[in-house]
Parts: structure tokens; C-alpha cells; sequence
């Protein structure tokens, strides 16, 4: 028997559980800076020290922290089903708990990239990148990160993934970042979707079956797997 296809949308909250800021928190991990500052082009262009800094803290910290049961019970749930997870997480949680097929909206912080727009060399990168970090033709490497008004390239790819979905599930977001936010809105109009945040956004005009869990994501990812399973075992 095939396995159903779910589809998992994650956002900062389940990182959030794992002692990862967020930037929408009072205290989250923008405070102290414009985002624009640190978050988009113009900003690398002004000032790349400061930007280079503003990651490399942010690397650091991921290197002391551990995935939760939030991730760790997604990475499971590939025993019954196939899990496609689409995250707007710069974060390896997910990697790191075992799950397979992650698809990264908004690029990776354990990467960089080459700074010129027509020679894209991605490498990996754990440590932190300081000015004078080039490619192989001696441009400057930056953060593997879609920063504010840069295109998504991984968007198409995941509006296909969604379109297959049998079942979704979208985990500790608000759902007020586009384009990532309207993904939801490429699911087959009759597969259920599950939606786990302990401040759940309002959905309007989804002709799905929605069913909301106001939970956090190591409260409400155990509980719909197990009512997934249940589902299967009783069909």
C-alpha cells in the first residue's frame, strides 16, 4: 500500500521550542537592529561586518541546540508516511532529527553563497564568514539567505510539492510571511489540514477541512501524528 503524502509546513515557532529566537518575539533575535539592516541587500551593501556578525551569532547559537519532540516525531512519521517538510527555517533542526526530504524557502544558515549574481556557488559552511571569504573567483561569499525583497527560488518547487499533498500540516507559523504564508492555498480543496500554533492566525477562504490545535509544536505534532495513524489504521 502507497504511503499518503504529507505535507508539512514549518515555521520559527517549532525552532523557537528548540531555544532559537524568533524575530516576531519582544525579545526576539532582530531587537537592536533594523531588519532592513541585517536582513536584506541594501543593508549587505551598506555594512557586510555588521551583517556577517548578525549570522554569525546566529550560527554560533545553532551549533548548542538540539532538535524537540516537535521535530524528532515529524522525522518519525516517514515509517508511515511520506513526509515532505517545507520550512521557512534557516535552521538544520529538521536535517538533524533524521527527517529526509526538507525543502529550505528561505536558504540555510550552515551555507553561503557567492556574492555575484551570475556565478551562484553554494558551499557549506559551520563556522563563521568574515570579509575576505571568496569563491573560487574571488568574489565575496555571503549568507545562503533570501533576505527581504529577494526572490524565493524554491517557491515553485514547493507550490508543486503542496499540489500532491493528501494531507497538510502547518506548524508554529503566522502565517503572515508571504509568499510562503499562500502555500497553504495550493492544497487540493479536498485534503484535511491540520494547523499546530499557540496563536493560530485566522484562515479565511480555505475550502479544505481545517482543524486548529492551539499548541505548541511538541504538544501538537504528537497529536496529530497519532490521529493521522489512527486515521490509517481504521480506513
Amino acid at each position: 500500500m502507497e504511503k499518503k503524502k504529507v505535507v508539512v509546513l514549518t515555521g520559527a515557532g517549532i525552532s523557537a521550542e528548540s531555544g532559537i529566537k524568533t524575530f516576531r518575539d519582544a525579545d526576539g533575535l532582530w531587537e537592536g537592529h533594523d531588519v532592513m539592516e541585517v536582513a536584506s541587500y541594501d543593508g549587505w551593501l551598506n555594512n557586510k561586518a555588521l551583517v556577517l556578525d548578525f549570522y554569525n551569532q546566529r550560527r554560533r547559537q545553532l551549533h548548542e541546540v538540539k532538535p524537540n519532540l516537535g521535530h524528532f516525531t515529524l522525522a518519525e512519521m516517514e515509517a508511515d508516511f511520506d513526509v515532505h517538510i517545507i520550512t521557512q527555517n534557516v535552521d538544520n533542526l529538521h536535517e538533524q532529527a533524521g527527517s529526509k526530504k526538507v525543502l529550505h524557502l528561505h536558504g540555510e544558515l550552515l551555507k553561503v553563497r557567492s556574492d555575484h549574481s551570475h556565478a551562484i556557488e553554494i558551499m557549506d559552511w559551520n563556522n563563521d564568514l568574515t570579509i575576505g571569504d571568496v569563491d573560487s573567483k574571488g568574489c565575496q561569499m555571503r549568507p545562503h539567505i533570501v533576505w527581504f525583497g529577494e526572490a524565493v527560488p524554491a517557491l515553485d518547487e514547493a507550490v508543486s510539492i503542496v499540489t500532491q499533498a493528501d494531507i497538510l500540516v502547518v506548524v508554529g507559523t503566522s502565517l503572515q510571511v508571504y509568499p510562503a504564508a499562500g502555500l497553504i492555498h495550493y492544497a487540493q480543496s479536498n485534503i484535511p489540514v491540520f494547523y499546530i500554533d499557540p496563536r493560530p492566525a485566522t484562515i479565511y477562504d480555505l475550502p479544505n477541512p481545517l482543524e486548529v490545535f492551539s499548541l505548541n509544536a511538541t504538544e501538537g505534532v504528537p497529536l496529530v501524528r497519532d490521529k493521522l495513524l489512527q486515521k490509517t489504521h481504521d480506513s
